[in-house]
């Protein structure tokens, strides 16, 4: 779990020395690609056309054809088998059948007996087992094969290619029937995030953080194909079973509003320091957008504007986790089981009995068990379980503090 952007501040002040020497060290050793033990996994595995790191071009970006090329031959690799249909066992014969027919007549005492045997035609149904529909031989030529392809493109051919499309329908489906707007990249952001496919870079390494529009990278689809490769079928069918069972509340209209602006922003890269959708800025370093998990929040009751918010904007007054965790009353703070949509949750080192200084992690709690917050998969859907349920420090309810509780 990634720590808040007190800690890693507060870190990078320490060790100033060690900063240093580590840069020096990087820019004396010979280039490589962030993505060189991912791209050396794919090379072995016969993907991309890869041979060795120093051929891969890892920075250029993904085509069109290179990506649907990818895509077919993790298809080949990991779609499940064709499902055969058990023999039909053959008919079953009727024995044969004797009848006697016995003629009496009364002008002579003569008896005449005749037996026929009869035995039956039994014609066996025609039974057609239709035959496992092939995969293509070859990869599907595009029309237009150099055109860069975007992250969010990226990401919804590889969930194809794990027959995860209808779990990634079914997310979509169901935030739109609660009544949350969200974006056509909504589902397949939320499973390639549970499946594990995205990779959160180092604080000082943002520059190459991806917004879903922004052209993926040869790197960025190595490190993707690679995870891929890891994957149990156990691990696709339990993200199908997420997508299955997924189901929201009912939401009041500011409810609504909150959950739409933190749905939009899903599959944003996690940055250090960020708050913002596009450019920007924090210690040095130029990111094309993003937020850490305290940012995320502060974007979405902070930074965006609704009408008819009254104090809502000022209800968050410190940045960090920390300040926001320690801004609530204890009184006031609210337990796992008191959760409703749209409130914010904090997670600390001792769970309930954490103080402030010990919270390092947030987010919005979305209902029935879910939440959205910016991780080290970005902004992303996670269920509130496991790490997350035994960390749970508290929550608190910025829409009842502003006075909007319709």
């Amino acid at each position: 779990m990634e720590t808040e952007m007190d800690r890693r501040f507060l870190a990078f002040a320490l060790v100033p020395g060690l900063a240093l020497a580590s840069a020096a060290a990087a820019s004396s050793a010979k280039p490589t690609s962030w993505a060189a033990p991912q791209i050396r996994v794919v090379a072995a595995a016969g993907l991309m056309d890869a041979h060795d790191v120093a051929s891969f071009r890892a920075s250029d970006p993904l085509t069109a054809q290179a990506l649907e090329d990818l895509a077919f031959a993790l298809k080949q690799r990991l779609a499940p088998a064709p499902i055969v249909p058990p023999p039909v066992p053959p008919p079953v014969i009727a024995p044969t059948v004797t009848t006697t027919t016995v003629t009496t007549t009364t002008t002579t005492t003569t008896t005449a007996t005749t037996t026929t045997t009869t035995t039956p035609t039994v014609t066996a149904p025609t039974v057609t087992t239709p035959a496992p529909t092939p995969l293509p031989a070859t990869p599907k030529q595009v029309a237009n094969p150099d055109l860069p392809v975007t992250m969010a493109q990226l990401d919804l051919r590889l969930v194809q290619s794990l027959a995860l499309g209808k779990a990634a329908n079914e997310f979509t489906a169901r935030a739109r029937a609660a009544g949350l707007r969200v974006p056509g990249r909504f589902g397949t952001e939320v499973v390639a995030r549970l499946l594990g496919l995205r990779i959160n870079h180092p604080a000082n390494e943002d520059s190459l953080e991806l917004r879903p529009t922004d052209p993926a990278t040869r790197a960025e689809a190595a490190y993707s194909a690679a995870q891929m490769l890891q994957l149990q079928t156990r691990d696709v069918a339990a993200v199908q079973t997420l997508a299955d069972t997924f189901v929201l509340p009912a939401f009041t209209d500011w409810q609504m509003q909150i959950l739409t602006t933190a749905f939009a922003r899903v599959g944003m890269p996690y940055i250090w320091g960020g708050t913002s959708d596009g450019p920007e800025t924090e210690f040095g370093v130029t990111s094309r957008g993003g937020y850490d998990c305290s940012g995320f929040v502060w974007r979405v009751y902070k930074l965006q504007a609704y009408p008819g918010e009254g104090t809502l904007a000022s209800v968050l007054r410190g940045r960090t986790t920390f300040q926001m965790s320690g801004e609530v009353p204890v009184a006031q703070r609210i337990g796992l089981a008191d959760l409703q949509p749209a409130d914010v949750i904090f997670f600390g080192d001792r769970g309930p009995r954490s103080q402030p200084a010990q919270v390092g992690h947030m987010g919005i709690y979305v209902g029935n068990g879910w939440f959205v917050h910016s991780s080290g998969y970005g902004v992303a859907l996670a269920r509130l379980d496991g790490w997350y349920s035994r960390e749970f420090a508290w929550a608190r309810r910025p829409l009842a503090e502003a006075g909007l509780t319709g």
